[in-house]
């Protein structure tokens, strides 16, 4: 019996060739698609059916000509930040927690639904969608100045808590990672597919055919740790590393600024353990942070 396809007003979804399919994310009304709590809802429940689907794999892509995703949508970002901060003490990391997990748990739904999925980038694919991204397991990127991807959420005092810290660094290292996730960088063109960032470097307007003939020819989908024999790495070998970077941070900002500690802590936490142990780790550290965290030192 075929699943009927969720109702969607955020995304939708458009048929395309031999199995395949598009999730086009396109809110209304909107120059610029963000991640609203209703964008979240959607793309779980396109994961979900995703699963239980015949479809042969996804490519994922934006409908909007300014950008794939910003990231975070800031209005509704600052009414949870509100709600957080007014309830007891002893209730806001829960509170944070359960609001804020959802488009981790979304996201980690997409890439295990066991479909390929290919991110075709032909803009700015910033926090979220940077992170929405990095849960494809194909990434085609343009090459053009207007297309990058970074992860700028400690700039304005946060982490990126849908599994940045932890796709980030097992996609292109620890060294690559932390300038992307402790100073808001962006990677595009050659610097990102050589990082390991974007699978695939094509000229703008090519980005979708390219997505598309990935999945057709190969098309994995499983992530690299996922796999069976993937194992963590040990402390040993990100602790100097995870070290030196905090005490450059704490002499830098005398542990005023807890994002960067923070995002070092995701690391540092987070890379050694199982993928889902991993990010929910972030979450939990993230849900620490934004219930007004004092400074360290």
């Amino acid at each position: 019996m075929t699943v009927a396809r969720p109702q969607l007003e955020q995304f939708r979804i458009e048929d395309a060739r031999d199995g395949l399919i598009h999730l086009v994310f396109d809110m209304p009304g909107r120059t610029m698609n963000v991640f609203s709590n209703a964008a979240i809802h959607e793309l779980g429940a396109f994961a979900a059916w995703l699963k239980q689907s015949d479809v042969r794999g996804v490519v994922v892509r934006s409908g909007k000509d300014t950008a794939f995703c910003a990231g975070a949508d800031l209005g509704e970002l600052g009414v949870a930040y509100d709600m957080i901060v007014a309830a007891r003490p002893e209730d806001r990391f829960n509170i944070a927690f359960d609001h804020f997990f959802p488009l981790s748990r979304a996201i980690r739904a997409l890439e295990t639904a066991g479909k390929p999925v290919a991110v075709a980038i032909a803009g700015l694919a910033l926090g979220g969608g940077c992170e929405l991204a990095l849960g494809g397991h194909y990434r085609v990127l343009t090459d053009s100045p207007m297309a990058a991807m970074g992860l700028p959420e400690s700039l304005v005092g946060l982490l990126p808590g849908a599994g940045g810290t932890q796709r980030m660094p097992r996609l292109v290292g620890i060294e690559r990672a932390l300038p992307i996730l402790l100073e808001g960088g962006r990677l595009s063109g050659k610097a990102a597919v050589t990082a390991g960032l974007a699978n695939e470097l094509v000229a703008p307007g090519e980005e979708v055919a390219a997505a598309e003939r990935w999945l057709l020819s190969d098309g994995r989908s499983v992530q690299p740790w996922d796999e069976p024999d993937y194992i963590p790495a040990a402390h040993d070998d990100i602790g100097a590393a995870i070290k030196a970077e905090r005490q450059k941070v704490l002499k830098a900002t005398l542990g005023h600024y807890p994002a960067p500690l923070a995002i070092l802590d995701c690391v540092e936490q987070g890379f050694v353990q199982s993928f889902d142990a991993a990010i929910r780790t972030e979450m939990s550290i993230f849900s620490h942070l934004i219930k007004r965290p004092e400074p360290r030192n």
